[in-house]
């Protein structure tokens, strides 16, 4: 591997570690909620806010010049190429109930590309991971390399997605509910990389942040998928975004959606 992939790729599977080590003592300890402003119930917790402020003081230790957009605390500008786009707790909601469906999403963009991606979550004891080298995952102490399931058609594919009354009135989803074998809801980020690791053939979501979406994408494409965005906007951004196995199964995805 790349050394210096190879380095910031560690370096981001310590920050899984440190803010692992802040989020367990908090979950299912029915801690304090805060609900952030919004149509949608939006909850935030410390375990949120204390897990972010760890990433971000290792990485300002180790790379001062690096800059940090993060969804607790906002963007930091640094001087080099580099940024990194943390989301301490995704599925916060799954968090707040108990659920161990949350995650923690590290990300890192090199020239507003993303380059490397963890996903770690610790109550279960398994996290995945990509870089231009490829892609990853690990449970308790053993890793392995990952990939996506091979070509197939849309009417043999299982999807994942967080929940149906995002789609409500969407006559696209309804019809790819329809084509499919089987839909499953909940998994949040899990989904996605459940895709890369070849468990699933379809993670979609509507909606998403740039830290919702930066650590899965080098997950995804180091394992062979495809990502795309069924309104043509820039996935790395966010947005309306789609994971596939194969480039096929995307585009028949989301010339369904666009429908």
């Amino acid at each position: 591997m790349n050394s210096e992939i190879n380095e910031l790729t560690q370096f981001a599977l310590k920050l899984a570690d440190a803010s692992a080590k802040v989020i367990l003592p908090q979950f299912r300890k029915n801690i304090a909620i805060d609900i952030k402003a919004g149509e949608v119930w939006d909850p935030v917790t410390d375990a949120d806010r204390s897990a972010e402020r760890i990433i971000r003081e290792m990485i300002e230790a180790n790379y001062p010049d690096h800059s940090i957009v993060g969804e607790e605390y906002g963007t930091k500008t640094g001087t080099s190429p580099y940024t990194w786009v943390l989301d301490p707790i995704d599925g916060t909601r799954a968090f707040v109930i108990g659920m161990p469906t949350w995650v923690t999403l590290i990300g890192l963009y090199r020239n507003g590309q993303p380059l490397l991606g963890v996903m770690n979550q610790p109550f279960v004891g398994e996290r995945f991971f990509g870089n231009p080298e490829g892609a990853w995952h690990q449970h308790q102490s053993q890793t392995h390399s990952i990939h996506v399931r091979p070509p197939l058609k849309l009417s043999l594919a299982s999807v994942g997605t967080t929940a149906p009354q995002l789609y409500k009135g969407h006559q696209g989803f309804a019809n790819l509910q329809k084509a499919v074998t089987t839909i499953r809801f909940g998994g949040d980020a899990y989904f996605f990389s459940l895709v890369a690791a070849g468990h699933l053939d379809i993670a979609m979501d509507p909606g998403l942040q740039i830290y919702d979406i930066a650590a899965l994408i080098p997950i995804i494409k180091g394992a062979g998928g495809v990502v795309g965005t069924w309104t043509d906007n820039d996935p790395t951004q966010g947005g309306n975004v789609m994971f596939a196995s194969s480039q096929s199964l995307l585009d028949e995805a989301l010339e369904m959606m666009r429908d």
